[in-house]
């Protein structure tokens, strides 16, 4: 009621209507108003329009302005009750949509780093598996090189000590020719030398009876 005197007061101060602008306002921090059907509360009343809702501006006067609303109707409301700047409500509203997009997009980026992490460790796992793999690859690499160097090491003295084996074995099996045949002659000539050993003995028991016998006759 109280606002209705005042409302009706205002109304009886009323001025003159300005131009049309082509501009938006709001409903300023009220929580509705209504829109009439001309400038004054002796109008009927065909819409209310709530806090934060956005009207066009028809006709802009000191004490109502003519106005459009978004579904095309058009009527009239106190021009006290606009203002250019929007509502807290919707700013509010606006950065609670941010904050909750911010929000949305701190998670993510949380379960990103988080899946990065995971990937990073895992990273970080196959590199060092790789690592102790190499470094046992180099040490078997490197015990090969030394066994292979010894290997040839072993091959090229095989090789001298088979080749030394066989001109040994040459020359034994020279030195057994040799000495079969100096075996050989030796035999030999003991034999001759014993054949000629008896043969003297022969002889000179042969001498030896002819003598006796010589003795004998005379």
């Amino acid at each position: 009621m109280k606002w209705r005197v005042i409302i009706i007061g205002l109304i009886l101060l009323a001025s003159s209507r300005g131009p049309a602008y082509a501009e938006s306002v709001y409903v300023s921090e009220i929580i509705e108003i209504t829109l009439r059907s001309g400038p004054g509360i002796d109008h009927k009343v065909i819409a209310m329009v709530k806090t934060g809702q956005p009207l066009q501006v028809l006709e802009k006067g000191d004490e109502w302005t003519k106005v459009r609303l978004a579904n095309e109707k058009e009527g009239y409301v106190l021009t006290r009750f606009l203002t250019d700047k929007r509502p807290s409500s919707m700013l509010l509203e606006e950065i609670d949509k941010k904050y909750q997009a911010l929000e949305k997009k701190a998670e993510e980026l949380r379960e990103e780093n988080k899946r990065q992490q995971a990937e990073y460790q895992s990273l970080q796992e196959e590199f060092q598996q790789k690592e102790e793999l190499l470094a046992k690859l180099t040490e078997a690499h490197e015990n090969l090189r030394k066994d292979s160097a010894e290997f040839l090491s072993l091959k090229t003295n095989y090789k001298k000590i088979s080749t030394e084996f066989n001109e040994q074995t040459q020359r034994t099996a020279q030195l057994e020719e040799a000495y079969s045949k100096l075996q050989k002659r030796q035999i030999f000539r003991w034999v001759i030398t014993g054949a000629g050993i008896l043969l003297i003995g022969f002889l000179i028991g042969m001498s030896s009876k002819r003598q006796r016998r010589r003795s004998t006759l005379l």
